[in-house]
Parts: structure tokens; C-alpha cells; sequence
């Protein structure tokens, strides 16, 4: 007579441990946490790049000083870097080394609280400054008194570039700190006596007074001549559109990894589930999953990287407001899709509820999901979050038709076994393991830069 374990009672009926050993369990494939929604991979149009290389042929773009200045610090102490200099325009192309080190040497640190004014207007502009840390407001009077804002600048930016040449003026803006900022500034007289004992400099001066400014359009591109509104047999402008000369290419990168099993797991191990087909699928998810990783992060080509400098900006307080995003969607025709970190998202959220505000959601692919002026916010996990707690959002346009962003890839591979991505038998070693190659290829490429915008600095722990 058998008796229970537990209780030293006469047990009545067969147990589970011993009837388990008669039948087979029922049970799950195995599964992966690390599984996310993927937006960005399936909401991006994907074209085919046969060559292996895409090239973006775009207008001719007059391109006059209008990226960032880079800085380094010691301490508390703040030095731009020299090159960098050649950002502003009216250094742009000047490449005396020696001369740029000297003109760094001349900027003098300054340090504001939140709400210091940093410039007046009607005061003279006799500076140029670099906001090297912080976030300041460029203010003017509106048309009725009241004060406009005429956007704000973040870490690189800059403004009075052109008031240490030419005529004496005066600040047509008043800038204002909105947090506490960090700025360098060069006089005016610093910068021209250094152009009194430098002959380099003042050549480079003299020829850029004397270079007539190319004729283009408010996007920088090479303008069209058009006439138009005219009467009579005038002689009409001749024209051409003139292209890029070096245009960029973007060349597939690749994942890989070498899948590896035994292959008396293979063998013996295959009911109910094939081991190869699992081990398989959950590599092909990681590596998907690093795809998307990529083609947010990668220098080369991931969107947070490729952004335009006129197409970054700044939270206006911090937290990601709907001023916020509505700024952001201002900034090109059709935006279709913004992304998020899901903690972005749900601070979003947050500062929609303060407001009373409840904007309705959207249906992307059959899935609901947030919205905000009707463009769907997707959570996007690989966005990254600071360790400060900031992180950003993205905003695109895609396609080729709409001059937008585009997925890259190639189909058709040998040993496909999804799109752009195929899986290559290695042979066996003398361990008997089976070693498969695993590669997916892939970029992506912004075809204009008003197709993708990114909203910077956006804090999510508030």
C-alpha cells in the first residue's frame, strides 16, 4: 500500500509525478523578453538597393556656418575648441591653425542664473557669443508690445557672429537665460586687433567682403531664377538647377552573429519542437532587435546622428510639453510618425493631464496607439534615456514619393531566409557543433533634411 508524503495517509489514486512520466506536457516555444514592438523597422518604407550603395542626389546647398561649436572643459572651466571656430561664418574655410588657437584664447567665460539677461536690445553689439552650456531665449517686441520669442539656443549654438566686422550696431534681440547657462564671448576689439597682427586673417577677410553671396532660396538651396507678374516680351532670366557635386552614399551595414548547435541536439532533440527552427527564430529577433538599435544610434546613419542642425530643438521648459510638439511638427510639411522612449511618452502624458488635455489616439497597422495634432507618438525602447534623465523625441516624414526617410536594404541575398536577411550554413567542427551564419543588412537615409526632426533635451523625471 503506497501512502502520502506529506500527510502518512493511504494515497487512493496514481500521483502527477508518476503520471507525467507516461505523458507528454504541454508546452510554449521558448520565449524572449527582450522582444519590443519595433515600430521604427515597420513603419519605414524599405526600398531595394540592388548595388549594395543608395546615393541621395540633392539641389546644390549654399551652406554659410550653420553648424555648432564644440567646447572642452577643465573644472569648471570651459575652452572652445579652435577648429570648431570655423563654424561661425565668417570664419568659415580659414585654416590657420596657430591663428584660430590665439582666437580661442580671447573668449572670456561668463556664467548666468535662470532669467539673467545676457544681451539687450538697442544696447551696442559689439560680441560674438557661444552658448557653451544651457539653454538661452532670443527675445523681441511684437506687434502689439508684447514680447515674441525668436526660438531658443542650447549647447553649440551661437548669435552676434556678424558684429565684430562691419559697421557699429546696435542688438535688434534681447537674450534672455532660461537656465543656468554657461557662455563665451569675444569682443569685437579682441577679434580686430588679433586681425591687425595677423596677415592671414585679414586676407581671409578681405576675400570673404569681396565673394559675392550665392543667390538661394530660405532652404539654402541654389536659386531658380523665375520672372514673373510681368507684361509685354521682357527677356526672361535663364536658369539652370544645379546639383550636389559629392553627394552622399549610404552603404548597407550589417549584424552577424554564428548560430552554433550540437548536432546530436539537432538529432535527437526535435520532437515536438526542431531546435534548429527555435535557436533560429530567437537569433533572428535579436538581431532584428539590434537593427533597430542601429538605426537609431549609429553614427553613420542613425537618425538620432543625421538629424540637420536646423531641424534640433529644444524643450522650451524641460519636460516635453504640446508647445513642444507642436514646435517640432512645425518645422516640416507631413510629419507621419513621432518617436519615444515609452518613459517619453508617458511624461507626455503628464503634461497633457495637467492641462486638462485628452488628444485622441490613432490606429497605426490595427494597433492603437497614442497621438498628438493626429500624428501617431510610437514607443521606440532604443532611444536612449541619460543618465540625467533626458532623453529625446523623433519626428519624420517618410517615404521616397514624400522625400522623406526611407529604410534600406537589399532582397534576393543567397540563402534568404527573410528580407535582407539569410542564414548560411559553416559546417561542422571535430565537437560535432553545427555553426550557421546569421547576417541581416540594412541602413536608412534622410532624403531632405526638413524629413526628420528631433526634439533635444526633453526631461522625462519631472
Amino acid at each position: 500500500m503506497t501512502t502520502s508524503v506529506e500527510s502518512g495517509e493511504p494515497q487512493s489514486s496514481l500521483g502527477t509525478p508518476a503520471a507525467r512520466n507516461l505523458a507528454t506536457t504541454t508546452k510554449s516555444v521558448p520565449q524572449m523578453q527582450g522582444i519590443s514592438s519595433r515600430w521604427l523597422l515597420r513603419v519605414l518604407p524599405w526600398v531595394q538597393v540592388s548595388a549594395g550603395t543608395y546615393r541621395v542626389n540633392r539641389r546644390l546647398t549654399h551652406t554659410l556656418g550653420d553648424g555648432r561649436v564644440e567646447f572642452v572643459s577643465t573644472g569648471t572651466d570651459v575652452r572652445v575648441i579652435p577648429l570648431e571656430l570655423t563654424e561661425l561664418p565668417l570664419l568659415r574655410g580659414f585654416a590657420d591653425s596657430e591663428v584660430l588657437e590665439d582666437l580661442a584664447d580671447r573668449f572670456v567665460q561668463r556664467q548666468y542664473a535662470p532669467g539673467d539677461v545676457i544681451v539687450e536690445a538697442g544696447r551696442p553689439a559689439g560680441e560674438v557669443v557661444l552658448v557653451a552650456h544651457g539653454k538661452v531665449d532670443r527675445l523681441t517686441s511684437g506687434a502689439y508690445d508684447e514680447t515674441a520669442s525668436l526660438g531658443l539656443l542650447t549647447d553649440g549654438d551661437y548669435f552676434g557672429e556678424d558684429c565684430v566686422t562691419g559697421p557699429d550696431r546696435d542688438w535688434g534681440f534681447t537674450v534672455r537665460a532660461v537656465t543656468r547657462t554657461t557662455v563665451l564671448a569675444l569682443s569685437r576689439s579682441a577679434f580686430q586687433e588679433l586681425a591687425d597682427r595677423s596677415a592671414t586673417l585679414r586676407a581671409h577677410l578681405d576675400e570673404a567682403a569681396r565673394r559675392p553671396l550665392p543667390a538661394r532660396n530660405r532652404r539654402g538651396e541654389a536659386d531658380i531664377a523665375i520672372a514673373s507678374g510681368h507684361a509685354g516680351e521682357p527677356t526672361l532670366p535663364g536658369t539652370f538647377v544645379d546639383y550636389e557635386p559629392k553627394p552622399r552614399e549610404y552603404e548597407l551595414s550589417v549584424a552577424q552573429t554564428v548560430l552554433r548547435v550540437h548536432t546530436r541536439v539537432a538529432d535527437l532533440y526535435n520532437e515536438p519542437m526542431n531546435q534548429v527552427e527555435q535557436q533560429l527564430r530567437l537569433t533572428v529577433e535579436a538581431l532584428r532587435e539590434r537593427q533597430e538599435h542601429e538605426m537609431v544610434n549609429n553614427r553613420e546613419f542613425g537618425l538620432l546622428h543625421n538629424a540637420d542642425l536646423t531641424q534640433r530643438i529644444p524643450t522650451r521648459s524641460g519636460p516635453p510639453t504640446p508647445d513642444d510638439l507642436d514646435e517640432l511638427l512645425s518645422r516640416r510639411r507631413k510629419t507621419q510618425y513621432l518617436l519615444a522612449h515609452p518613459r517619453t511618452i508617458a511624461a507626455f502624458g503628464r503634461e497633457c493631464n495637467s492641462r486638462g488635455l485628452y488628444p485622441p489616439g490613432a490606429e497605426v497597422l490595427g494597433v492603437p496607439v497614442r497621438a498628438w495634432r493626429g500624428v501617431p507618438l510610437l514607443p521606440c525602447n532604443k532611444i536612449p534615456v541619460s543618465e540625467s534623465g533626458t532623453s529625446s523625441i523623433l519626428a519624420l516624414r517618410t517615404g521616397e514619393e514624400s522625400q522623406g526617410v526611407i529604410g534600406l536594404h537589399q532582397t534576393g541575398i543567397p540563402d534568404e531566409f527573410e528580407p535582407s536577411l539569410n542564414v548560411r550554413f559553416m559546417g561542422i567542427n571535430e565537437q560535432a557543433v553545427t555553426s550557421y551564419l546569421v547576417s541581416a543588412y540594412f541602413s536608412a537615409a534622410v532624403l531632405v533634411p526638413d524629413a526628420l526632426g528631433v526634439l533635444e533635451d526633453v526631461e522625462i523625471g519631472r
